[in-house]
């Protein structure tokens, strides 16, 4: 089943419980994730996305929450931000389980050596790579820096 099939199925099922908080952040997953559809209409026909597609979407989703949340923190309403928190908890149900540092550290060495990368000038093939396979598992932000660091 795909991603999109399991919060079509976890939308009903928090409809028939009326979990309305996990109901209100399941609608705003599937209406991000028909806002894509609408968009890829229009650019060039394709209209199938992809779980891959999906993952990158959840992935904004839950950036933008943790944004949500330090904003909210530093505002002083932590009410707001545990509702983003709860938010994030519930998305993240959807997304792999996130490597930890020394799975990071070997995926970046595993890119680097798949890609042969030997120059700064290759951190797009190895950026690439590591988006390709794990969209969602990695702060692509923290790894950025990692990969530099080696290339140099």
């Amino acid at each position: 089943m795909g991603l999109r099939e399991q919060v079509n199925t976890a939308l009903k099922q928090a409809m028939k419980e009326k979990d309305t908080a996990r109901l209100a952040t399941l609608r705003l997953i599937n209406a991000a994730i028909k806002d894509q559809d609408i968009a890829r209409r229009g650019a060039d026909g394709d209209t199938d996305l992809t779980d891959a597609d999906i993952m990158a979407i959840l992935g904004k989703m839950t950036k933008q929450r943790q944004e949500s949340v330090r904003a909210y923190e530093e505002g002083g309403r932590l009410d707001l931000a545990e509702r983003e928190q709860r938010e994030i908890e519930i998305i993240a149900e959807y997304l792999p389980r996130p490597l930890d540092e020394s799975e990071v550290d070997a995926a970046i060495d595993k890119a680097i050596k798949d890609t042969g990368a030997t120059s700064i000038r290759d951190m797009g093939k190895i950026m690439g790579r590591l988006k390709e396979k794990y969209t969602g598992q990695m702060d692509f932000g923290m790894v950025g820096p990692k990969v530099k660091e080696r290339l140099a």
